[in-house]
């Protein structure tokens, strides 16, 4: 009786059909594989550097007085920039009542209710708005508004971002509006849906976290533009005036860095840091906050 192992049917095509480590092929699929991963390492590098100097610099100026007091004069210590957050905080407010709106409603219209050379058009204008530089946008803000009241304002800071915003609204939420399957809405329409009905109860709320995200990153980029707010909201060492509904100079945390970090004091320099800081913190909260709205949607 034999005690040798028999070869199973088909193992030694199985074998022939393993390939060797050494083979061009496999040395061709791990070399590309690491060259993947080190274009990854190499694209997400500056974001690392940029975010970990932020920190290192601002986050050893921060204490609970930046948050209550006026920014200093020079050659004085202490101070903080609390009136520059709360005019950021404004000012990001009044674009995205302005934008999102719209933005959301022309998005709507293009997705669901045009196909035409209208719908073209309006695409490429939005693709044209959206490579404006922003200094153009300020110069455009300060004609429309601060030369219409007279006066620098919150309310000219606000619309300017808001034109920046725009472009980035209506484009996230056109391209969420087409990931959403059209079975979803044939089958709204063959449940006697009205086409309103269908996008505003079933598409919307499908789309909602690739919006919310779109929307994200366009009050990201508000946030932190410095050009426009120079010609429109210029700044102010004062706390924004509510009783005359905001139509002064009003401070921001961009123009606050843009101010302080090219004069020769240090502790205003610490402050740009720190002011720095903070604001990177604001987008990042912003961020953590919309995925939480929308990471527990069942559709």
């Amino acid at each position: 009786m034999n005690d040798e192992p028999q070869d199973k049917p088909g193992s030694k095509l199985a074998a022939s059909l393993r390939r060797s480590p050494f083979s061009p092929r496999t040395l061709l699929g791990i070399v590309m594989t690491s060259l993947t991963f080190l274009c990854a390492a190499i694209a997400i590098l500056p974001l690392v550097a940029v975010l970990s100097y932020v920190v290192v610099q601002g986050a050893s100026r921060l204490n609970l007085m930046v948050f209550k007091e006026l920014p200093p004069p020079p050659l004085v210590q202490g101070g903080g920039f609390g009136n520059a957050i709360v005019g950021t905080l404004i000012m990001v407010g009044i674009a995205v009542l302005i934008s999102i709106p719209f933005g959301i409603m022309a998005a709507i219209y293009l997705s669901e209710f045009s196909s035409g050379r209208l719908a073209a058009g309006v695409r490429f204008a939005t693709n044209v708005l959206s490579g404006v530089p922003s200094i153009i946008v300020g110069v455009f803000a300060y004609g429309v508004v601060v030369l219409t009241f007279g006066s620098y304002s919150a309310w000219a800071g606000g619309f300017a971002l808001s034109i920046l915003m725009l472009p980035i609204v209506v484009r996230a939420t056109e391209e969420a509006l087409k990931l959403v399957p059209q079975e979803i809405r044939q089958a709204s329409v063959g449940l006697g849906g009205t086409s309103f009905q269908t996008v505003s109860r079933v598409v919307l709320p499908a789309a909602l976290p690739a919006i919310v995200t779109g929307t994200t990153l366009a009050v990201a980029r508000a946030a932190g533009e410095t050009a426009p707010l120079l010609f429109t909201a210029l700044f102010t060492q004062y706390w924004p005036n509510w009783n005359n509904g905001l139509m002064e100079p009003t401070a921001s945390l961009p123009v606050l860095v843009y101010n302080f970090a090219t004069v020769p004091f240090k502790n205003q320099q610490e402050l740009a840091w720190a002011a720095s800081f903070i604001l990177v913190l604001l987008v990042l909260v912003t961020s953590v906050l919309s995925r939480l709205a929308t990471a527990r949607r069942v559709y």
